[in-house]
């Protein structure tokens, strides 16, 4: 996967409050995506956008990827939005409601437009025309890296009810992560909106990790710790792997293609699960190592 990078939480940070994006500075978020979008009322949009524009600039947020979720580029804000965040150069800008490759493209176009070229997107899949159409916007550009599920716009537009189980979602988070594995793209949980149930947040945390999911968006600090610890490989995870990966190479210098470990049958397919989980925690021990030197 070209574009990953920990993504266990992301924190949505309504850019209405400049408190807020200051105490982001200090949080244990793998991303911060700085809201001018949902979180942020009709009167106060353009103080998000100030804010936004001010914190960017004072930058200070050490290895937290940074993204912006602008207002839809065909509403009243989005272009103005890009056009003050573009030359700020953040991580990524996170494009609300697209529901097709069309969308993808013209969201781009809009962006370049406003002097963003090069500046890498997000999307989020937020609507039923969404989720199906799902393969179609993961394909639709380079400039992609990650997809962002809008669990709560959705469910809302199914008239289906939150469960801790979560059914009536399950299909369409299967669907969007067929779309984006499909495509080589990482993809981040919906919100868990009941910020004072941890048991609950904990139980979808690792029901997304469990479903294939990089990660998880979240609304509060407190739901931070518990995303991070769902998607982080543990040490006896991270141990098997590297017996595999060894167990493994010296079945090749044998002459085998295959191997046992503990019992259970190795093949090439489980070395490339076994890298990979070492690919991401050596990425998060880097992240975290650089945050601390800081």
């Amino acid at each position: 996967m070209s574009h990953y990078r920990p993504r266990r939480s992301m924190l949505y940070v309504p850019a209405c409050v400049a408190r807020f994006l200051a105490k982001g500075r200090t949080l244990k978020a793998d991303s911060l995506i700085l809201d001018l979008e949902e979180s942020v009322l009709v009167e106060r949009k353009l103080e998000a956008r100030r804010n936004a524009v001010a914190a960017l600039k004072e930058g200070g947020y050490g290895q937290r990827e940074v993204v912006v979720r602008v207002n839809r580029h065909d509403s009243a804000w989005g272009l103005d939005d890009l056009t003050a965040v573009a030359p700020l150069r953040p991580d990524a800008i996170l494009f609300p409601r697209v529901e097709s490759r069309r969308d993808v493209l013209d969201a781009i176009a809009a962006l370049d437009q406003a002097g963003g070229a090069g500046i890498p997107v997000m999307v989020m899949l937020e609507t039923p025309m969404a989720v199906l159409r799902a393969e179609e916007i993961a394909g639709a550009s380079e400039r992609l890296i990650c997809l962002v599920m809008g669990t709560s716009d959705l469910t809302n537009e199914l008239h289906a009810r939150i469960t801790p189980d979560r059914p009536p979602i399950l299909r369409s988070l299967s669907h969007c992560l067929l779309a984006a594995r499909a495509h080589g793209l990482p993809i981040v949980d919906g919100v868990h909106l009941d910020m004072k149930d941890m048991t609950s947040f904990e139980y979808a945390c690792r029901m997304a990790r469990d479903l294939g999911y990089d990660g998880k968006t979240v609304l509060h600090p407190l739901q931070i710790p518990y995303a991070n610890d769902a998607f982080t490989p543990r040490p006896a995870s991270v141990e098997r792997a590297r017996e595999i990966i060894a167990a493994f190479a010296q079945a090749n210098a044998e002459g085998r293609g295959v191997t046992v470990v503990d019992g259970r049958l190795v093949e090439t397919l489980h070395v490339e699960a076994a890298r990979r989980t070492l690919m991401i925690h050596d990425l998060i021990v880097k992240m975290e190592a650089d945050d601390v030197a800081r």
